[in-house]
C-alpha cells in the first residue's frame, strides 16, 4: 500500500497498484456527526475527478462524497450499506467507500500529502 493522498472535500485516497481506495477524513465524520446513511456509487460507473462519488447522510445534513481521482468504480464496501455507523468509528480504515480503477495515476500525485492536509486544515481554522 502506499501513504493516503488528501482532496480539499476532505476525501482520503490510498493507491493499491492501480485501485484507490477512497473515503472521508476523521475530520469529514467529525463536521458531519453521527452517520446514518450512505448512499453508495454503483459497480461500473465512471467518474471523473471532482465529481459526486457517493452521499453520506448523518444527523445533521447530507453530504456529497467527490471522487479525488477519475476512473471506474471496481468495488464498493457494502458494509456501509448495513452498518454505516462504521464510517463513525474508522473513517480512514476499514470503513472506505469505494475501489476505483484509476485511469490517470498523475492524478494521485496532485492530491495533499497528510503534512499538506493537516497545514490546510490548520489554514482554514479547523
Amino acid at each position: 500500500m502506499s501513504e493516503k493522498r488528501f482532496s480539499r472535500e476532505h476525501e482520503w485516497v490510498e493507491l493499491d497498484g492501480d485501485i484507490a481506495i477512497i473515503g472521508i477524513t476523521e475530520y469529514a465524520v467529525g463536521e458531519l456527526g453521527d452517520i446514518i446513511y450512505v448512499e453508495l456509487p454503483e459497480i461500473g460507473t465512471r467518474v471523473e475527478a471532482g465529481e459526486k462519488l457517493a452521499v453520506v447522510e448523518s444527523v445533521k445534513a447530507a453530504s456529497d462524497v467527490y471522487a479525488p481521482v477519475g476512473g471506474v468504480v471496481d468495488e464498493v464496501n457494502e458494509e456501509l450499506a448495513e452498518e454505516s455507523a462504521l464510517l463513525n468509528e474508522d473513517p480512514e480504515g476499514s470503513a472506505w467507500i469505494a475501489k476505483v480503477r484509476i485511469s490517470d495515476p498523475a492524478e494521485f500525485e496532485t492530491l495533499m500529502t497528510r503534512a499538506e492536509y493537516d497545514a490546510y486544515l490548520k489554514e482554514a481554522g479547523h
